[in-house]
């Protein structure tokens, strides 16, 4: 209570007040109030005052005087700043009146004046508070990182002297304290120094200092920062106004800007409101304490009561929401009354910002942080094309349990959150799986995903898009973008269009040799369905092998059973055994599938030549030529990881006598380190090997054994055994299992190897490799007949015109043994890269008397946008109409073709699934319903005389290339071979009316997968996968099913869209040395033997041993297994049976069959047409041989496998 002193009287209430005084420490001293003229505040209740006294009114005008004596300092410097401005502007306006009355005198004082005013100037005081205030306002700024540090500082100090404030808040308002012992109220000094001086950088770079003057920050300043030096001087604190620290929270959004912490606008807009609202409410919160605590100056303080800080804040929070519970509220006038005020605006603001906060925060991303790599564990980046279909078929192969441990983390980033089914996917997967939302066109979303770190980056595409252009270009830019990011990351992408492969080969960091890839859909899929053409079912043992299957076990003997069986193998990659080394292919194969069940299809191999040394090729079933080296990386088919470790292990002097393969595991052989003259003799006895002599007799040792003598060193060294011993062991195999050419003719053998047993004629030498070949001699090199690269035939451009033929003409052709290519499409549809179809068809290992002719069936419009990719393969025509009409097909001699395939460009035009396929599941059901009359083939065949492509009749009779014999035509259209390619999977169901197939079912599942007469591009997902794990998948597809697409042959696609044609040298002729699939009759022949109840093993091992050709599986009929077989002429396949497998004389066996060079060198006129392949209804191959007696066949073939099972004492 304030109270007057006037001489006259003393205070009011002197009892109560001298009660109040003698509860004072000191009290024998006598209190007495002296008479004064100034009002006092007084408190009975300060303790550390003998008289109570209360000295806020102090620390309250330190900052009121310093604001107002400020401010008011500022108002007279700008009064007497503009008076001295109108001055001036009077002085001028004299001067330049005295200038219009004494024009004279004014020019002869003007330059002296004038000189005098410049010299008045205080130049150099103008630059150097120029210069002043320039560097403060770069030190307040963050400009640099010397102004950012101060900022940041500022602002934790701030918040510092905020916490100070809630630790001082529990104290009384006002208490005595001494600054030299009291450490919160000199931590509290030093930072308002620091205020203090901070508050003169802003003071001087502050332009308008008014406004300066009158900011929050400098109001704050005010307020806290001179109670602070009077604290020191009366040796008391005062809690007052130091909760204005708060304010400085509004700044918190700036100082993480500067930070570069908050980089969206969502995430400033969000730390904006909730910097402003919890410091408002701070704010208030304090004062609520400051009045409730210290009561009403008017009311001698008497109505204050004890609230803390948190209670405050409590109490404001309550008000604000409008809940106001009633246990806490205000006593004091002030209290209440601001309470009035602060309600109208903290309710609006509570009403709006809380809201928008919730909004905000609920619209963050919920899968927006960043990846955390984990030591120890790769990861890979997958993009593109997220959806719950690509992401599952993606996640069933990757993390597929026959592989090895896979310790690979996968990080999908995608733009669109997940649904529910693909959230719940991720959560699944949740140890390997991690989700990002961003984009990889997004600098900022690549480093959250560590994309730097990342062992690789996989796009995927969508297969079923509108616009496949489109989608590339979408790809390639993510391509371009990521490589911009960082150049040496691993892409692995899938493209739709062929064409558009030769973009990627303009990104600078784009480089196939580093591992990127691009895995073309339509490029494998024509690929596939042309090798089908070739051997029907392939493409679903492609597809199997590629793709990780789980072993399904059946117990019923019916087809699936053998299917599933097969289905269960996949491909992989191991380093051959050291034991290997110095045989050849042909050997390891055998070895490798009777000892170690595993089959060895191709090889890694490093040429000797000195052109080449460093390049490395992958051999398909390569010929005796080829000898392993040490490193040797083997493609092999086993059914998991484990299995193909065995060709890794192998050691002959551990596993020589194991006949179990399971327990050919790591051995205990000591490895020795060979001296430079123990690797030469190796290497000169596996040379021996082959020349038959001794070793210092033998002069076949090559130069480019000696240069690789050091990196030979380096490779895998042999087990504990001696060079004698190891000598003896490899000679013996090879007097066991004898080479299949003749000791002295081991050079390179480009046709059918033939055993030293067979007649002279059949033994050949490379006709490509040695001088003086009658093959090169003979040669005209003045013809085109091959491309620039020597890998596909070739002949000059023909106009479209020339290959289209009328429905007349295409039946007086009588074509036969041809492929019919329905092909459903107009101006609109994107084009399905007919190229990619047509290339293994014209492959240059095939004679050109063997080439299949190809006949288009479809819209004209179309097929004159894809001729532009055809016109320069021979033996392609046209026929203008639609693949449903019956007269059309009957033209063509749809009865009569080796396959028909049924294309559609106009799949992904239609939005329902279900209808994707309409096109070609009519076609197909067109086609199986059509009827025949059986005495046109009949008359076809006895004037033709069909000799099919490879079969010809001057081939020795015991060649597996004769010519094959063809049975009575088809007379009903469900015998036709046909391949139907379908987008939707489960539209597989409607091509088979007579199968039980659930429409759920997977589709290698279903029947007509399982036959080969069915196709979708979904099986191709297992690719990337496969490509990431192993980036020599992806060249062993492509060599297996383009026929020799090579990246330098894809360099000059992409320069001209064009095969270049190229005259025939001793080198592009070479490349036609290549093996290509075949299907080997079994009913006739030399394999007839084997044909009724033989064995698999014995059958691979013939052929190998025989003729080169690997095995690798059987087209089987359907009803085989059955004791009474059925009138079914539908086939399935059965993927790399056991040695022990039975065949049955029906079986075609899929194979691997060497380039013959001299298969058209009888051939004078290459106009004769060529048939190959076989027919679903007669159940024939494109490899054949003639009849032979055939009696006491069942007998003739046990007492042959019992033979060869003794002779194969290895084991």
């Amino acid at each position: 209570m304030l109270v007057v002193a006037d001489g006259n009287g003393s205070y009011g209430s002197s009892s109560r007040m001298s009660s109040n005084i003698n509860l004072n420490k000191n009290k024998d001293s006598s209190v007495s109030i002296s008479k004064m003229d100034l009002i006092i505040p007084f408190s009975p209740e300060v303790p550390c005052d003998n008289n109570g006294q209360r000295m806020w009114w102090a620390f309250l005008a330190s900052s009121m005087v310093t604001f107002f004596g400020g401010l008011f300092i500022i108002l007279l410097w700008r009064t007497l700043k503009y008076l001295w401005t109108v001055c001036c502007h009077c002085n001028i306006k004299n001067k330049e009146a005295q200038k219009v009355n004494n024009p004279m005198n004014s020019q002869a004082d003007g330059p002296t004046k004038n000189q005098n005013d410049k010299e008045d100037v205080p130049v150099s005081e103008v630059g150097w508070m120029t210069s002043v205030k320039d560097w403060a306002g770069v030190m307040i700024s963050a400009q640099t990182l010397t102004g950012r540090v101060l900022v940041v500082l500022v602002f934790a100090l701030s918040i510092g002297a905020l916490g100070i404030y809630f630790i001082d808040s529990s104290d009384p308002i006002e208490s005595c304290q001494n600054f030299y012992k009291d450490f919160t109220l000199q931590i509290d000094m030093a930072f308002n120094v620091f205020f203090l001086l901070y508050f003169g950088l802003r003071f001087i770079a502050a332009n308008d200092k008014l406004w300066f003057w009158l900011e929050v920050n400098s109001v704050v300043d005010f307020f806290t920062v001179p109670p602070v030096f009077v604290s020191v001087y009366l040796n008391r604190s005062w809690l007052g106004l130091r909760f204005l620290r708060a304010l400085r929270l509004i700044q918190f959004s700036e100082i993480l800007q500067f930070l570069n912490i908050l980089k969206t606008s969502n995430s400033i807009k969000l730390v904006n409101l909730c910097s402003i609202f919890i410091s408002t409410w701070l704010t208030a919160a304090g004062f609520i304490h400051l009045v409730e605590n210290s009561g009403d100056p008017w009311e001698n303080f008497q109505n204050s009561q004890p609230l803390s800080y948190w209670e405050c804040v409590y109490l404001l929070m309550v008000t604000m929401s409008t809940v106001g519970y009633g246990d806490v509220y205000a006593r004091t006038t002030l209290g209440r009354l601001f309470m009035v005020f602060f309600i109208l605006g903290g309710l609006a603001m509570f009403a709006s910002y809380v809201p928008e906060i919730i909004e905000l925060i609920g619209n963050r991303k919920k899968y927006g942080g960043s990846y955390s790599a984990v030591n120890g564990r790769k990861h890979i980046v997958v993009c593109g094309h997220i959806t719950l279909e690509s992401v599952s078929n993606f996640l069933k192969d990757f993390l597929h349990k026959d592989r090895d441990d896979v310790n690979v983390e996968i990080v999908f980033l995608h733009n669109i959150s997940p649904n529910l089914e693909l959230e719940a996917l991720f959560k699944r997967h949740f140890t390997q799986v991690e989700f990002y939302q961003g984009s990889v066109l997004n600098p900022h979303d690549l480093a959250r995903v560590k994309i730097e770190s990342a062992d690789a980056c996989l796009i995927l595409a969508n297969k079923y898009c509108a616009d496949p252009d489109a989608e590339d270009a979408s790809n390639i830019m993510r391509v371009i973008s990521i490589k911009n990011y960082h150049p040496k990351i691993r892409i692995i992408t899938q493209m739709l269009q062929y064409h558009n492969k030769a973009h990627l080969l303009n990104i600078p960091s784009w480089n196939w040799k580093e591992g990127d890839d691009a895995i073309c859909l339509a490029e494998l899929k024509a690929g596939f369905i042309a090798q089908s053409c070739l051997a029907q079912g392939l493409s679903t043992m492609l597809a199997n092998l590629f793709s990780m299957r789980s072993y399904i076990k059946i117990e019923e003997d019916t087809w699936q059973k053998y299917y599933l069986e097969g289905v269960a193998n996949e491909m992989y990659t191991e380093y051959l055994s050291s034991a290997f080394v110095g045989l050849s292919f042909p050997t390891v194969c055998e070895l490798c599938y009777v000892k170690l069940k595993l089959l060895l299809i191709a090889i890694e191999y490093k040429s000797e030549q000195r052109e080449s040394r460093s390049r490395k090729r992958i051999l398909i079933n390569p010929g005796n030529h080829v000898k392993m080296q040490e490193g040797t990386l083997g493609f092999f088919i086993a059914s998991d990881a484990k299995e193909v470790k065995r060709a890794f292990f192998y050691c002959k002097a551990c596993h020589d006598d194991i006949t179990d393969p399971k327990r050919i595991k790591k051995c205990g052989c000591k490895r020795m380190t060979y001296s430079k003259m123990s690797v030469y003799k190796r290497m000169k006895l596996a040379c021996c090997f082959d020349c038959g002599r001794s070793e210092h007799d033998c002069s076949c040792m090559s130069g480019s054994v000696h240069s690789n003598m050091d990196s030979l060193q380096r490779a895998f060294p042999l087990s504990s055994v001696s060079v004698h011993d190891c000598s003896t062991s490899l000679r013996a195999f090879e007097d066991e299992h004898p080479s299949t050419l003749s000791p002295k003719k081991k050079q390179r053998n480009g046709g059918m190897r033939n055993s030293p047993n067979c007649s002279p004629k059949m033994t050949r030498h490379d006709p490509l490799l040695i001088p003086g070949n009658e093959q090169i001699e003979n040669m005209d090199t003045s013809v085109k007949r091959y491309d620039s690269t020597g890998m596909f035939h070739w002949c000059p451009s023909n106009d479209i015109e020339k290959a289209i033929l009328t429905r007349s003409e295409a039946s007086m052709t009588v074509l036969s043994g041809h492929v019919v290519v329905c092909i459903f499409g107009d101006v609109t549809s994107a084009l399905v890269g007919l190229r990619n179809l047509v290339m293994p068809l014209r492959a240059s290992n095939f004679h050109y008397h063997e080439l299949k002719p190809i006949v288009f069936v479809g819209s004209l419009d179309y097929l004159k946008r894809e001729w532009e990719t055809l016109h320069n393969f021979p033996k392609v025509s046209i026929l203008p109409g639609t693949p449903l009409s019956r007269a059309d097909l009957r033209a063509v001699n749809i009865n009569l073709c080796d396959m028909c395939v049924i294309l559609s460009a106009n799949q992904s035009n239609i939005d329902d699934a279900s209808l994707q396929d309409k096109e070609c599941i009519l076609a197909t059901l067109n086609i199986k319903s059509m009827q025949f009359d059986d005495s046109i083939g009949i008359l076809q065949a006895n004037s033709q005389g069909f000799t099919p492509p490879g079969m010809d009749r001057s081939s020795p009779d015991n060649s597996p290339v004769h010519g094959l014999v063809r049975q009575t035509s088809i007379t009903t259209g469900s015998n036709i071979p046909i391949i139907t390619e379908l987008v939707n999977d489960s539209n597989v169901q409607f091509l088979d009316q007579d199968d039980d197939d659930d429409p759920d079912t997977e589709l290698y599942l279903t029947q007509p997968f399982a036959c080969g007469t069915a196709f979708a591009i979904s099986v191709l997902d297992s690719l990337m996968s496969a490509t990431y794990f192993n980036d020599n998948i992806l060249t062993l597809i492509r060599t297996l099913v383009t026929g020799g697409a090579t990246p330098e042959l894809e360099g000059l696609l992409a320069e001209e869209n064009a095969l270049r044609g190229g005259y025939s040298t001793p080198q592009t002729l070479a490349n036609r040395d290549r093996c290509r699939v075949a299907q080997l009759a079994l009913y006739d022949g030399p394999f007839a033997d084997l044909g009724d109840g033989g064995c698999y093993g014995d059958l691979f091992c013939k052929a190998l041993k025989t003729y080169n050709m690997l095995c690798f599986g059987i087209y089987r009929l359907r009803d085989a297994h059955l004791s009474t077989p059925g009138q079914c002429t539908k086939r399935y396949v059965i993927t790399n049976p056991p040695y022990e497998f039975e065949l049955v004389p029906t079986d075609l066996i899929f194979c691997l069959m060497q380039f013959d060079h001299n298969a058209g060198q009888s051939r004078v006129s290459l106009s004769h047409s060529s048939h190959s392949s076989h027919s679903s209804s007669k159940k024939s191959s494109s490899v054949h041989i003639p009849a032979t007696n055939r009696q006491n066949r069942s007998s003739k073939a046990r007492e042959a496998r019992d033979k060869q099972k003794k002779e194969m004492v290895y084991r």
